[in-house]
């Protein structure tokens, strides 16, 4: 302490020194200290250090000034409160100087001391503000000296944006002296008093934003003056920017008198009132809806707005020489009329029309109808900024119609739909920009190719008929003397598009201009063209000779320019990484589709494959090429390199990246494929050594595609299938009793046992791979307990999926196999894992072979429903059903039979009828050999829908889903007039089987349901509340598996869906439990049902809802039980990060509740699930707070500002925040949450 206060005395000393290099050199040491974090001032050195940097503020120098002013920033945090008023004090006296430099320094230290007020200590800030706060106030009321004025809004702007909360107190003094600088004779003045109120608004209480509305509508309508009455529209624009959740309810009385304002001759007056349409537009979206076709009509009409300039003499295109832009100035008078103000004019309305249309997608229709002739019709424009911005407009248009193609592909389609719409206006728009495309300006040249490379992502293909038109303009822009880089890049960029969202075909004609070009540019000196250009020549190769269909067109003569090309890039050691990738993808694609012209070429190009495999930086991309190669139709001769190659692939085997594993095992994969006789025992060894430690449930993709490869080897070398048992074998063994093995990797499993059977090596015959697989089950650990199943439950099902593929290939020893199951089931002393498995078995192979012909085995699998083990009884009902699918004319009757005579055994019968249906309606025969029985099923089904038991009637409700799927034409009618039966058991069934029949892919059965399912929708009005419920979940289940179907009725099935949001108190009832009492809520499901389909609505429908109608209930959840709380919370996160405006606008009411529920306390007495369930819900509560802030200005809501400080002061709040809020931005970095739109 003492040397610091020794240190900082030496330099004070030397601040006061006469030469101005002393002084200099002193503060910025000074500076330096100041900075450290270690560093603690006492008293004394603060009063020193604070009055020697005031003093150095009046210094003579400018730059001992300019480094003084730039300590004040860390000293504000270094010492103490009052210092920090002394600070404050005298530079506040500056500011009303007579000397300017002075006055302008202190500004500068102002500003400075302000930004680094820390926000965590409010105490200091609060007192600091209000100090500064009174000062500036009478500053600018006092209008002596304008620049005094402007520096003291400037302040009080900054002082506002960070710390308007804390000066509440202030606010009517500040709005009081802000208002008459609007009407200020210079302009200056007021664009920096609009500003502050802009950040006033953020943070005023209610009754003063009234107040300063009150006061600009009276100003509006009294009109003294065109000049005044653009600054007070310019000010509700401001208004409306900053605080449009607030500005929404005066919406109604603001629009008519601006849009009075805009008939007004003046070009500034309707530029400020598009510019407030905009913001009214972007900010009160919903309050906007009824001025939305006025603005529209105000903004057509003015985007062609050009009194100037005659555009029908510009037959040529060549357009008059442009005027400058003319930037306002501060210190300028007003602009007189004879400047060309017209264009600001139509860029404001281009602006306006591009907010209207990214932000009404309902009105898309429209939009094709009346906006997009009338953009197209001014893609003329002359000026270069407004031309971008009618572009840009367009380009939103383009991607509005975007997201809705996958989720609702037939209202986008159908006649006069978007993209119909769309369709028919291609040649106008290509008509438009051909003449575009030979424009000097690059901006426009640009914005030319986003366009058409936005319309190909929305409508591929679009482009077809009129490439001899855009071609000559690609060919311009890539000429050297045209274009910059980056128009290059864009010019190439877009190129590549065109040919990856096209028929190859159309292009032929046009390949003859395109390919030097492309050439030239892959030999371009900057990296980034190159690597654009490599991409271009990748996709062109594709296209002058597709592989996958045949062509007539002689490629010939570009092969050797695209070769050489290329191969100068991939031979180069030098150059950036992204081109290295590029050219070796390139190359790839290359020698794949045209390998067969370059066979001399091949010698010289694929060692330097090798040499990049060797290479850390290019190996992954190096192996992708090769892949590509090996698996090219034209059987490339890769030979010369398999010795030295596949070594170096094997040992990608055991490193850690995985992408490289698994473009290794997929590359060895083609070419033990394609290239098996090459491959020497050799190499297969070096292969398989590294195998072992592949096959393991961590990662089942990298073990799906070993055991691919190993299958592939068993087919092309048997031999060496011989070591598999040393290590390899346990391997595979231990992982398929993993409980995780499923899907692909069980598939890849089940293909590898039968190749490997069908080798017929020693020790791996029918029966050794038998015994091996069952031994877990025959043969436990000792270890085990005599209650628990030898292996996991899933485990069972993938042995006996294994035992059933090694006996279809093995016909002859199913016989035995099926024999000695039976007998383990039938034997009384077998344990029940024994028992479950061997049904388990019977069933799975008794599915691909018929097994009818050992005896009674239907009796004995009826048995086992008897069992005491739940598992066994589910095994037995499972083997019935598969068994059935085997010889469905024996075993489909007799299932049948027994669910009429055994109701305790339904249940279980019923299971295996699902099985027997869920088989057969995978295939066309399955169908076929069903249909005779669909009847009387159907019938059968019919007599047990009013099952009291719950589950029996979901099981009934799947197979008559599945079943309808059969023969939807007769059976969905027959489902339609159940939903007319008097038992409500009936209707829930009837309802949940539709839920069945609704898959995410596209079925036959799809546009029957589209016809009916409002129907069955209407029982969301069902007298019954179970009825509701299930409603609930079939609408649920069609919201996102097939939006499709319910995107039309959503107008009327939502007030159903909103009004079972409701807690009902008649459903709310009190059980006596012992000498408690318990509360029962009869609501909660149906509720929980229909929040669920409010969430699933948010990501399949959200442009069907309305968005404020739609927060109310979410309002409503959030004061709701605990299940529907962590719901809304989830709804929350969702909403503030899809329309984060909407919420905005709701902030207020949306924070009490989540206050409520972090603030909530545990009785003290609860029990350890109650603790752990409300820490639970503060968590999620905190998550939706954190997503919440992250809405732009939500931090400027005094609710949410009062809410984060009671967090901070609460400790056990305030560290759950903390780590809520690292985590939100670790995942946000890596995985930003996307809109599904499927």
């Amino acid at each position: 302490m003492a040397s610091v206060s020794y240190h900082i005395a030496n330099l004070l000393e030397k601040m006061t020194s006469n030469d101005k290099d002393f002084r200099f050199m002193a503060t910025n040491d000074l500076m330096t200290e100041l900075q450290k974090d270690s560093i603690k001032l006492d008293d004394d050195s603060e009063r020193k250090v604070v009055r020697m940097l005031l003093k150095l503020l009046e210094d003579k120098n400018g730059e001992v000034q300019n480094l003084a002013v730039k300590c004040l920033g860390p000293l504000v945090n270094k010492v103490k409160e009052f210092q920090v008023e002394t600070i404050v004090d005298t530079l506040c006296n500056n500011m009303i100087s007579t000397k300017e430099q002075l006055r302008d320094i202190s500004s500068i230290g102002l500003k400075t001391v302000i930004s680094e007020l820390p926000p965590s200590s409010t105490a200091l800030a609060a007192s600091i503000c209000k100090k500064i706060t009174g000062r500036l106030t009478s500053a600018i009321a006092k209008q002596e000296d304008m620049s005094v004025q402007l520096e003291a809004l400037d302040i009080l702007g900054d002082l506002l944006s960070r710390f308007g909360g804390l000066l509440i107190s202030f606010h009517p003094s500040i709005m009081q002296s802000l208002l008459p600088q609007l009407s200020s004779p210079r302009l200056a003045v007021r664009k920096r008093a609009i500003i502050a109120i802009g950040y006033l608004v953020m943070s005023c209480n209610n009754p003063l934003f009234l107040e300063l509305i009150e006061f600009l509508l009276t100003e509006l309508n009294k009109n003294d003056t065109t000049s005044t009455t653009r600054t007070y529209i310019q000010c509700i624009g401001t208004i409306s920017r900053q605080a449009g959740h607030r500005f929404g309810e005066h919406l109604q009385k603001m629009v008519p008198p601006i849009v009075k304002f805009c008939k007004e001759e003046d070009d500034e007056l309707r530029e400020y009132c598009l510019q407030a349409f905009e913001s009214f537009v972007r900010r009160c979206p919903k309050e906007i809806s009824p001025f939305v076709t006025e603005i529209i009509k105000i903004c057509l009409r003015y985007i062609c707005h050009d009194p100037n300039y005659n555009y029908d003499d510009d037959d040529d295109g060549d357009a008059m020489e442009m005027e400058e832009e003319e930037e306002e100035d501060d210190d300028e008078e007003e602009y007189s009329d004879d400047d060309d103000m017209s264009w600001k004019v139509r860029r404001a309305a281009a602006k306006c029309l591009d907010a209207i249309i990214g932000t009404r997608h309902e009105m898309l229709v429209e939009f094709y109808r009346t906006v997009s002739p009338a953009l197209i019709a001014r893609f003329k424009e002359r000026e270069e900024n407004v031309k971008a911005d009618i572009f840009h407009a367009y380009i939103t248009l383009l991607r509005q119609t975007r997201p809705n193609i996958t989720s609702d592909p037939d209202a986008m389609d159908q006649d006069g739909g978007p993209l119909c719409q769309l369709q028919g206006q291609i040649p106008d728009i290509v008509k438009a920009i051909h003449k575009q495309l030979k424009e000097k300006s690059v901006k426009t040249r640009q914005g030319c190719f986003s366009l058409l490379t936005e319309l190909v992502l929305v409508l591929p293909g679009a482009l077809t008929d009129h490439l001899q038109a855009l071609v000559p303009g690609i060919q311009y822009s890539l000429g050297d003397k045209n274009s910059s880089s980056n128009m290059k890049i864009d010019t190439l960029s877009f190129l590549n598009c065109i040919l990856s969202h096209h028929n190859p075909v159309v292009f032929h004609a046009h390949i003859k201009v395109l390919v030097p070009p492309v050439v030239h540019s892959v030999a371009d000196p900057f990296y980034k063209i190159t690597s654009e250009a490599l991409l271009v020549t990748q996709q062109l190769v594709k296209v002058i000779r597709p592989l996958e269909v045949p062509v007539k067109f002689d490629y010939k003569p570009y092969v050797k320019d695209l070769y050489s090309c290329t191969l100068a890039r991939l031979k180069a050691a030098d150059i950036d990484q992204e081109v290295k990738e590029r050219a070796i993808s390139c190359m790839g694609q290359i020698i794949r589709n045209l390998g067969d012209s370059l066979s001399a070429e091949l010698k010289e190009c694929l060692p330097i494959f090798l040499e990049r495999l060797k290479n850390e930086i290019t190996r992954l991309t190096a192996v992708k090429a090769l892949t590509m190669i090996a698996g090219s139709p034209l059987n490339i001769d890769l030979r010369p390199i398999l010795d030295e190659g596949i070594p170096i692939l094997a040992s990608f085997l055991r490193k850690n990246q995985r992408a490289l594993k698994l473009s290794t095992l997929t590359c060895l994969d083609v070419l033990g494929k394609n290239y098996g006789a090459a491959l020497t025992t050799g190499m297969i060894y070096e292969m398989m050594k590294e195998m072992p430690p592949l096959i393991s449930e961590n990662d089942l993709h990298v073990s799906q595609l070993t055991l691919h490869l190993l299958t592939s080897i068993s087919k092309i070398h048997k031999s060496c299938m011989a070591t598999i048992p040393n290590e390899i074998l346990p391997q595979i063994l231990l992982l398929i009793q993993s409980p995780l093995l499923q899907g692909g990797a069980l598939g890849s499993l089940l293909e590898f046992f039968q190749a490997l059977v069908a080798t017929g090596l020693p020790k791996l015959g029918f029966k050794d791979l038998l015994q091996m697989l069952i031994r877990p089950v025959y043969n436990p650990p000792s270890a085990q307990s005599s209650n628990a199943f030898a292996v996991h439950k899933q485990a069972f099902h993938s042995i006996a999926k294994c035992m059933a593929a090694l006996t279809v290939k093995s016909p002859s020893q199913a016989n035995n196999v099926v024999n000695q199951f039976v007998s383990d089931v039938c034997n009384a002393k077998s344990s029940d894992s024994v028992k479950l498995f061997a049904l388990l078995a019977l069933g799975e192979i008794g599915k691909h072979i018929d097994v009818s012909n050992h005896g009674e085995i239907q009796l004995v699998i009826l048995e086992s429903f008897s069992s005491l083990n739940e598992e066994v009884k589910a095994a037995a009902s499972y083997a019935l059903g598969n068994i059935s699918v085997g010889n469905l004319n024996k075993f489909l009757p007799f299932v049948l039979k027994e669910i009429e005579n055994q109701p305790k055994r339904q249940y279980l019968l019923l299971h295996s009828l699902k099985e027997i249906i869920s088989c057969e309606s995978g295939s066309t025969t399955g169908v076929d050999n069903l249909k005779p029985y669909v009847q009387t099923i159907w019938t059968m089904l019919f007599h047990h829908c009013e099952c009291p038991e719950e589950g029996t009637r979901n099981v009934v409700s799947e197979c008559l889903g599945k079943l309808t799927l059969i023969d939807p034409t007769a059976l969905l009618s027959s489902l339609k007039q159940h939903l007319d039966s008097q038992s409500a058991l009936t209707r829930s069934t009837v309802v949940t089987a539709i839920k069945f029949t609704i898959s995410d892919q596209p079925q036959g059965i799809d546009p029957l349901l589209r016809n009916c399912i409002g129907d069955f929708l209407k029982t969301l009005q069902d007298p019954d509340l179970n009825v509701r419920r299930v409603a609930l979940v079939t609408f649920n289940s069609a919201a996102h598996n097939k939006p499709s179907l319910i995107r039309d009725l959503l107008d009327k099935v939502l007030p159903h869906l909103y009004n079972e949001t409701k807690v009902r108190k008649e459903l709310i009832r009190e059980v006596e439990m012992g000498p408690f009492k318990h509360t029962l809520d009869d609501g909660l499901d149906i509720r929980k049902a229909a929040f669920e389909c409010m969430y699933t609505l948010l990501d399949s429908c959200l442009d069907r809802l309305d968005i404020f109608e739609f927060l109310n209930h979410v309002e409503d959840g959030l004061k709701d039980h605990y299940d529907i709380k962590m719901l809304t919370y989830l709804m929350l996160v969702r909403l503030a990060h899809l329309c984060p405006s909407a919420v905005l606008q709701r902030l207020d009411r949306l924070v009490e509740p989540l206050r409520a529920t972090c603030t909530t306390k545990v009785k003290a007495h609860s029990v350890k699930q109650e603790f752990e369930k409300q820490d639970e819900l503060k968590r999620s509560a905190m998550r939706a707070v954190a997503s919440l802030l992250a809405i732009p200005d939500a931090d400027k809501s005094a609710q949410m500002n009062e809410f984060l400080s009671q967090i901070k002061s609460t400790t056990e709040l305030c560290s759950m925040f903390e780590s809520i809020q690292k985590d939100a931005q670790s995942t946000s970095s890596t995985d930003i949450i996307v809109m599904d739109t499927s």
